[in-house]
C-alpha cells in the first residue's frame, strides 16, 4: 500500500466487537464529510460487516474515490454471521484479526495511527487472547519494549495510571520509583504530542489523606514524592502528591493527572465527561485510540448510541499522527 500523498494523516479504522455498538458508531462517524476532510482513512473490515453497519446506522457513504474511506479487507475467514449483543469467541477473533492487520499496517509505517470502536475483553479471552487486556496484546504483537500504559482523555484533562488491569491487592506493590516515572514521563510526551507545549501534571497520592505524613502508609513518602522530584530535574512540571478525594476538584490548575490505580482516575472522569472521554494507549509505536466506553449491548440496534467519545478519539488520533506525519517528514525522532 502505498503512503498517503495529500499530507493527511492516515488513520486505521476497525469496528470493534460486531456484537456491540462499534459498527454503528464507525458508520455515523464515516458519513460525516468532515471525517475524510480530517484524514484519509483505511478501514479494516469487509463489505458484509460494513453494509450491516450503514444498516445498524442509518446512514450510506461511498468508499474510495477523492477522500473517501477505502476498505481494506483484512483477508480472513469470518462466519456466516455474528451473534448481536452477548460476548463470542466468533466476535472476538473477528476484532482481533482486524486490529492485528491496522497493528502490523502501523508497524509497516503504513498508516499514523489507529482507531478502534469498542471492544469486550469475554470476547477477546474466548477468541484466545491471553494478555490481561488490549494494550498488553498490543505490546506482544508490536514487541513493546518501553513503559506503557492507558491514558484517558477530555478535552480539559488527561489521566494516566501507575498501575492498570490488577486487583486491588496487588496495587501497592506496583507503586514504585521506576512505575511513577514511567507513568509520568509519558504523561509528559503524549500531552505534548497532543498540542500543548508545557503540560502541568500533578500527582496522585495512593493512601488517604496522601498518608498522614506516614500515618496511613510511606508510598507517598518513599516513593511518590521522590519520584515527582526527579521529574522535576527532567524538566517536567510535575506536582504532588496530593490526596486523590480531591486533585480533580483541582483539575483546572493541571493539563494532566497520574493516578495510581485505575478506578482512582476513572471514577472521576467518567463522572466529569462520560459521554466524550477517550482511552488512548500510550508508550506505543503508534497512537492507539478508542471510545472509553464498552461496546453497549443493550444499545444495539436502537440507534441510540452517543458519537461524542468516538468522534473525540478520531480528533485525537488525527491529530496526534499529524504530528508524527510532519515530525517523520522533518527527520525528527517520534
Amino acid at each position: 500500500m502505498t503512503i498517503s500523498q495529500s499530507g493527511k494523516p492516515r488513520i486505521a479504522v476497525t469496528l470493534g466487537d460486531p456484537a456491540g455498538i462499534g459498527p454503528e458508531l464507525v458508520a455515523r462517524l464515516l458519513a460525516d464529510e468532515g471525517t475524510a476532510e480530517a484524514a484519509d482513512i483505511v478501514l479494516i473490515s469487509d463489505e458484509r460487516e460494513l453494509a450491516d453497519a450503514q444498516s445498524d446506522a442509518g446512514v450510506t457513504f461511498a468508499l474510495g474515490g477523492p477522500g473517501g474511506p477505502r476498505l481494506h479487507d483484512n483477508g480472513a475467514a469470518r462466519p456466516g454471521t455474528f451473534e448481536r449483543k452477548a460476548a463470542t469467541e466468533a466476535g472476538g477473533r473477528w476484532a482481533m484479526s482486524n486490529l492485528r492487520v491496522a497493528l502490523e499496517m502501523a508497524d509497516a509505517g503504513e498508516v499514523d495511527a489507529i482507531l478502534f470502536a469498542p471492544l469486550n475483553k469475554s470476547s477477546l479471552h474466548m477468541a484466545g487472547m491471553r494478555e490481561k487486556d488490549e494494550l498488553r496484546w498490543f505490546e506482544t504483537i508490536l514487541g513493546a519494549e518501553s513503559f506503557t500504559c492507558e491514558l484517558n482523555v477530555l478535552p480539559t484533562i488527561w489521566t494516566a495510571r501507575v498501575t492498570s488491569h490488577v486487583s486491588i491487592a496487588e496495587v501497592a506493590e506496583g507503586i514504585t520509583r521506576e512505575n511513577v516515572l514511567g507513568a509520568g514521563r509519558l504523561l509528559h510526551t503524549v500531552l505534548r504530542d497532543s498540542g500543548i507545549a508545557a503540560p502541568r501534571i500533578g500527582v496522585c497520592a495512593l493512601n488517604p489523606h496522601a498518608g498522614e505524613s506516614g500515618r496511613f502508609g510511606r508510598h507517598e513518602i518513599d516513593v511518590i514524592a521522590p519520584a515527582v522530584a526527579e521529574l522535576g530535574a527532567e524538566g517536567v512540571d510535575a506536582a504532588g502528591p496530593f490526596p486523590s478525594d480531591t486533585i480533580f476538584l483541582r483539575r483546572e490548575e493541571f493539563d494532566g493527572i497520574l493516578t495510581m490505580y485505575h478506578d482512582q482516575g476513572q471514577i472521576a472522569m467518567k463522572l466529569i465527561g462520560f459521554d466524550g472521554g477517550v482511552t488512548m494507549a500510550g508508550g506505543l509505536r503508534v497512537p492507539i485510540c478508542t471510545p472509553a466506553h464498552g461496546t453497549a449491548f443493550d444499545l444495539v440496534g436502537r440507534r441510540a448510541a452517543n458519537t461524542g467519545s468516538i468522534r473525540n478519539a478520531f480528533d485525537l488520533a488525527t491529530r496526534i499522527g499529524a504530528r508524527r506525519r510532519s515530525d517523520s517528514t522533518l527527520g525528527r525522532s517520534v
